[in-house]
């Protein structure tokens, strides 16, 4: 009875959005014109970097362009690339849904502490991890590597949406799909799973993107792929046509990526409108499973977690005075921190806003338009820090001199790199806020400004944080885009860690990955935090 009874709220939770109708722009939870200039505007400053680098690839000569397109060395880019991503971007979705069922989902003990711990690692940036692994096992380089580290680094990313979509799934499909005979697997199949597919394939079209800039964690173990062939031409040739060629073929790459993601995700609508309330969803009892599900989430935490930080520390322990050393540095350690502080906040709120009518316009029109613009804030993040800064660096210096080597170029250079972090989270949260939620406000004379402050904002809070977060992680430990564009003088911490490591200084670039990873910790906290959520 009870799920005759509900399966009219879950009717309407998943359905093709007809052209014109719910998502679409005729309906009253349509767009405002301000909105659509703001997100169009966001998409421009975006895609700068995106035409400086296209234009200087289009007027490199055609036969040294052809020479350089059609070397060998070229093609085996390419594949390390793609198999790079494929391979480690399915490890991600995999641990990703299979952890987050596992917290969420099951009679697992100890579900809030596996939450904190399988966040954590965001708080270790991929170049520390990386540096963690060669420093414990010299050896450690090629594909299996690179597979390796950037799994541990970015699975995150999938299990945060993953997680928090299966806490709000309103149980009612499953009800009615066990009271018509389907069993756990064909429930979790056929009714849970596609209505995860926004959020793990959000979070994997955010792995994928950082696979592609992805720079110090793969020179580290020594894989080449298109961002370190682009950053080891930049450093023999600063602005050679190769390093822009390179660049344009991992545009296209993007574009391929981009256009998949979009397909696979399809135009159904995951709102729920309906009569009665929303409920938690049932556990599945784990019984003899309980052991090795325990054993192997420790063992992925062990990995992701406990190797930095134990690498870090063993660091510390053989040279006790580098921390302290680095610390009363006038020039090093405090003054990197605050400055990393400062650049992360800024980042952070300039990139929140930028992304909110981009996340609005996305989740509330299912047309070309909103696809476009979407997709434009993705492109360039998707570059190698160090050709955004450079193509900023062209920009401003023929029509903006004064910014130059500015704090406010720099925060720019973030937003662009960092956009999508803030715009997937966004959309997750606002994907499963009803549009007739707005039509009601509307219908009750209140305007746009304040449905947009009554209504949306508070539903797009749980995604704000998160994105707030990611954003200011990325900051925290942005490498090459900082290295160009910081003004004279400017140390963050990941340029510290980088300046010692570089130099096979470990116990000198111990105190800086510390640092980061002491900042980064309490964002893994943000991160978790629901205003829904129940304690569990």
């Amino acid at each position: 009875m009870r799920a005759t009874a509900q399966a009219p709220a879950g009717r309407e939770t998943h359905r093709p959005a007809a052209p014109g109708h719910g998502l679409g722009p005729v309906a009253g939870a349509g767009v405002p014109r301000w909105v659509v200039v703001a997100a169009l505007g966001v998409a421009a400053l975006t895609l700068l970097p995106v035409v400086v680098v296209t234009a200087r690839a289009v007027t490199t000569d055609p036969g040294a362009a052809a020479d350089i397109l059609l070397r060998p060395r070229l093609a085996e880019l390419l594949g390390n690339t793609l198999t790079l991503v494929v391979l480690s971007g399915t490890a991600c979705l995999g641990l990703g849904i299979a952890a987050g069922w596992l917290v969420e989902r099951t009679t697992l003990p100890l579900r809030g502490l596996w939450r904190l711990l399988l966040v954590a690692p965001l708080a270790v940036p991929a170049f520390v991890n990386a540096y963690a692994w060669v420093s414990l096992r010299p050896g450690t380089d090629g594909l299996v590597a690179a597979v390796g580290v950037t799994t541990l680094s970015y699975f995150p990313f999938v299990y945060l949406p993953v997680a928090a979509a299966l806490r709000g799934l309103d149980p009612a499909l499953e009800d009615s799909a066990r009271a018509l005979g389907l069993g756990p697997v064909a429930v979790f199949g056929r009714v849970v799973l596609p209505q995860l597919r926004p959020a793990a394939l959000g979070g994997l079209l955010l792995v994928s993107l950082h696979l592609l800039a992805e720079f110090g964690a793969l020179e580290l173990v020594r894989f080449p792929t298109f961002t370190v062939a682009i950053l080891q031409q930049y450093d023999t040739s600063f602005a050679g046509a190769t390093a822009e060629l390179l660049a344009l073929v991992l545009l296209v790459v993007t574009a391929g990526i981009l256009l998949t993601e979009h397909l696979a995700r399809g135009r159904a609508r995951y709102a729920r409108l309906g009569p009665g309330s929303r409920r938690r969803a049932g556990v599945v009892p784990l019984g003899r499973w309980t052991v090795p599900a325990l054993a192997g989430l420790g063992a992925l935490v062990v990995a992701a977690l406990g190797v930095p930080l134990g690498s870090l520390a063993r660091w510390l322990g053989a040279a006790p005075d580098a921390f302290s050393e680095t610390a009363s540095d006038a020039g090093a350690l405090v003054p990197a921190t605050l400055t990393t502080l400062g650049l992360a906040a800024a980042a952070a709120a300039v990139t929140l806003v930028a992304a909110f009518p981009v996340a609005w316009l996305v989740t509330r029109r299912q047309d070309r338009l909103a696809a476009a613009v979407e997709r434009a804030t993705y492109l360039a993040s998707s570059l190698p820090g160090v050709v955004v800064a450079l193509a900023l660096v062209t920009l401003t210096v023929r029509a903006v001199p004064v910014l130059y080597q500015s704090t406010t170029l720099l925060v720019v250079a973030y937003t662009v790199l960092f956009l999508p972090r803030a715009v997937v989270s966004l959309r997750a949260a606002l994907a499963q806020a009803p549009p007739e939620l707005v039509d009601a406000a509307r219908a009750l004379g209140v305007g746009y400004g304040g449905a947009l402050r009554r209504v949306l904002v508070p539903l797009a809070l749980p995604g704000a944080l998160a994105g707030t977060a990611l954003v200011v992680v990325a900051t925290a430990t942005e490498l090459t885009a900082t290295l160009l564009l910081a003004p004279t003088g400017t140390r963050t911490l990941a340029t510290g860690f980088w300046a010692a490591s570089d130099s096979l200084d470990y116990a000198a670039a111990a105190p800086y990955a510390v640092v980061m990873v002491l900042l980064s910790v309490p964002l893994t906290w943000l991160l978790l935090r629901r205003p829904t959520e129940e304690a569990g």
